[in-house]
């Protein structure tokens, strides 16, 4: 018999009643559940199924599935007895089944392009904040910066009928984006910013947070500016715009200062592990590599006399090397990275950097899906959270100079 929701609710009433009654009595000798259930299978002989979740518990399996799907429609005392079952019997609730039955899945699909990089491990823990407490997962996809490969992982996460997606970027393919229109389910794509998202969008603009900080430099008196990426992506691309137009328009731009390294030559992981697909499991970015660019770009333009990078650790690495070659910062050198992890303020001297807000991306992301799959309006479709430019010592050159002018002898006569 199929339950209105209206029955529903009153017959999770008066379970509830019963439960209470039977495990927290007020006039008569409590019971309990026992310490071991009879048996963590299923009476068929199978593995425990939700009848046997609502069996052990005393319960319908209808709010079994409340528990499951809506908690937030259960009283804390039904859902308390229920998990402990479902605990007990080792339960495992069949998603696929579940979204069969039902139009979404309650999971959310997260599309990353790496799993080691600080970047995106702060989005993840955004995203995971953003779920705490409701019935929504997440499930997780590691694209590594291959179109082809998160084109393969839209379609496999579609076929489970999440009830969103999360999608780093907007450079998809033709094939994938038309998937992502198409997936009937929220989708929100981060990190970057597009006139046209395939339904909403929350990032930056990296080109406009390139071209501050380049022209952040070139106002500290740097003439020379080489852009180190590594390896190049289309955030990198942003970035290295960015950073060419303020070069431009100070009558300053040198193409060959420029330096990036292909996929084909980045460094492999230290413990240096071939995988079983044979793809190679590459370092994107590393202090050593940050080295290399920097030596390459010295040998270009021996008058260097600012770097810019891509990233923080590739600027590190600049650091390292400047130091080895008692090459002065900020004064004969200026270094900076991009996205301000801790570290940066933390080096002698402190590194300056563009702050972006990878936490903030990826909590806003959820909360804009949780209203959507609520019902209620999520905002603007396009949403910028800024970067900030976070100057310090390493560019302070104009400061240092003045200081070091004040304090020589012939300053001083």
């Amino acid at each position: 018999m199929i339950l209105s929701e209206e029955n529903a609710e009153n017959r999770d009433r008066l379970e509830s009643r019963r439960i209470r009654r039977r495990y927290c009595p007020s006039d008569r000798k409590e019971t309990t559940i026992p310490d071991k259930p009879p048996s963590r299978k299923s009476r068929s002989g199978g593995t425990p199924t939700m009848a046997d979740v609502a069996a052990y518990a005393g319960v319908g399996m209808i709010t079994v599935s409340r528990v499951l799907r809506e908690p937030h429609r259960v009283s804390e005392a039904l859902r308390r007895v229920v998990t402990d079952a479902i605990r007990e019997l080792n339960y495992v609730p069949n998603l696929s089944a579940r979204a069969l039955a039902s139009t979404r899945s309650g999971v959310i699909g997260a599309l990353v392009p790496s799993l080691t990089q600080v970047v995106f491990a702060d989005v993840l823990r955004g995203i995971y904040d953003g779920v705490d407490g409701t019935e929504l997962q997440i499930q997780v996809g590691n694209t590594r910066y291959d179109p082809l490969e998160e084109e393969r992982l839209v379609g496999l996460f579609l076929r489970q009928k999440p009830s969103a997606m999360i999608v780093s970027g907007i450079n998809q393919t033709a094939n994938a984006r038309r998937m992502l229109e198409q997936a009937g389910c929220p989708v929100v794509q981060i990190m970057d910013l597009s006139p046209d998202p395939i339904d909403r969008i929350i990032g930056f603009s990296h080109e406009d947070a390139g071209r501050r900080m380049t022209e952040h430099m070139i106002a500290q008196g740097y003439t020379r500016i080489a852009f180190l990426s590594g390896w190049m992506n289309s955030r990198s691309a942003g970035r290295r715009s960015g950073y060419r137009k303020a070069l431009e328009a100070a009558g300053l731009d040198r193409p060959d200062l420029v330096h990036s390294i292909s996929d084909t030559s980045l460094p492999h992981l230290a413990d240096k592990i071939s995988p079983a697909t044979g793809r190679p499991v590459l370092e994107f970015a590393t202090p050593a590599l940050g080295r290399e660019l920097f030596r390459r770009a010295l040998a270009a333009e021996p008058r260097l006399d600012g770097v810019f990078c891509n990233n923080d650790i590739l600027a590190l690495g600049v650091l390292f090397e400047c130091l080895q070659r008692g090459i002065r910062v900020p004064e004969d050198m200026g270094i900076a990275g991009f996205n301000d992890l801790d570290f940066m303020e933390a080096a002698e001297p402190s590194l300056s950097s563009v702050r972006t807000y990878r936490y903030r991306v990826g909590l806003s992301a959820v909360t804009t899906i949780r209203e959507q799959l609520a019902g209620r309006s999520p905002g603007p479709r396009i949403v910028d959270v800024g970067t900030d430019v976070m100057a310090r010592r390493s560019t302070d050159r104009r400061n240092m100079l003045a200081i070091r002018a004040a304090r020589s002898p012939s300053t001083r006569r």
